[in-house]
């Protein structure tokens, strides 16, 4: 069921299928090549992290997380994230410094080009590292589970018109927060940089209901 489970995850974060879409139980089986009773267990699974809902009599969709929900799941990302960058500035090592550093270099050289794709992917490379170095079980789990269901939300801010240049010199702070082995920097780096991505899922609400009232 794990690869099942998996692989399923893995095409529902790349956008294969779409919010609300349904997902149906023929198709599935045979694009996966297992059984129902796997593919049932999978999609169980998938709806206790939040990426799909199970609807009686009516099987299974992708499940659509709204703005508000966003917002909420950032602000424990900001406090599970904050006490990972704590502890990612106690555990670092010198050759973990020199490959987050590296992944700053790049980062700043994305912006400047720009290749907004190529940084939404290195934001989320940034901060799995941070989660890496933290080597706290724990909190990598909740995140984990927490960013599945913001994936859809972050790629839209990472191509919001001027996001990346607040965004980069946010994930600079942590970088070298993290890198000094500051514990109570790198935590205020990373909650100041999740409230403001807080403050642009506020914008972001604000003007898709501007929008749907014209």
């Amino acid at each position: 069921m794990s690869d099942v489970l998996a692989e399923l995850r893995a095409a529902i974060l790349r956008g294969e299928y779409a919010p609300r879409q349904r997902l149906i139980e023929n198709e599935l089986v045979e694009r996966y090549g297992t059984s129902r009773f796997v593919l049932r267990n999978a999609l169980t699974g998938l709806a206790s992290e939040g990426l799909v809902e199970l609807q009686p009599n009516r099987g299974a969709r992708v499940r659509e997380i709204s703005v508000d929900e966003a917002i909420e799941i950032t602000e424990i990302r900001r406090a599970v994230e904050g006490l990972a960058a704590a502890r990612a500035a106690e555990r670092i090592t010198d050759t973990e410094i020199a490959e987050l550093r590296a992944l700053g270099a790049e980062m700043t050289a994305v912006v400047s080009q720009p290749d907004m794709l190529r940084y939404s992917e290195l934001n989320a490379q940034l901060h799995a590292k941070v989660r890496s170095i933290a080597r706290h079980a724990s909190a990598t789990k909740i995140i984990d589970q927490l960013n599945g269901q913001m994936v859809r939300h972050q790629f839209r801010l990472s191509l919001m018109p001027g996001r990346p240049s607040v965004s980069l010199p946010e994930h600079l702070a942590i970088i070298e927060a993290v890198c000094a082995r500051d514990p109570a920097g790198a935590e205020a780096a990373m909650r100041a940089h999740l409230t403001s991505v807080i403050e642009a899922l506020v914008t972001f609400a604000a003007s898709f209901t501007s929008r749907s009232a014209l």
